[in-house]
């Protein structure tokens, strides 16, 4: 696998999510990804940006883009030093929610995306790295 371009960004506040959004785009416009595909991807990275925010306190992302033999894909990378999730899989769940949303977030982005795995520890923050493929 050959890693094109890696950007990486500052998750601090509503102006950060924004500039990762477009980040994002340009990433899966660059690769080729079809409009519904770039709007799936842009969500689940929308979504992550946002938890890295609200529940990590901050962190960063980093936008890779992939090559691997004729297939091409963006890697997201969500890293924060926060509180950790205890429980990743009732985190999964859909309705599950710490935050008083609809409980949608990590699940949807995991269903919006070809990969999804976290790695967290209480009290040492989380790691989310998602990766898409264009079919």
């Amino acid at each position: 696998m050959v890693v094109e371009r890696v950007d990486h960004l500052p998750l601090r506040t509503d102006e950060d999510l924004v500039r990762a959004r477009q980040a994002v785009r340009e990433a899966a416009v660059a690769l080729g990804f079809s409009l519904v595909d770039q709007t799936k991807i842009v969500t689940a990275a929308s979504e992550l940006a946002r938890n890295t925010i609200r529940h990590g306190g901050g962190g960063d992302m980093q936008v890779e883009r992939l090559r691997d033999g004729r297939r091409s894909g963006v890697r997201l990378t969500f890293v924060d030093q926060g509180a950790g999730i205890p429980d990743i899989e009732q985190a999964l769940r859909d309705g599950y929610t710490t935050g008083g949303g609809l409980g949608l977030g990590l699940g949807g982005a995991r269903r919006l995306m070809s990969d999804l795995s976290i790695s967290s520890r209480p009290a040492e923050g989380t790691t989310i790295v998602a990766v898409r493929w264009r079919q």
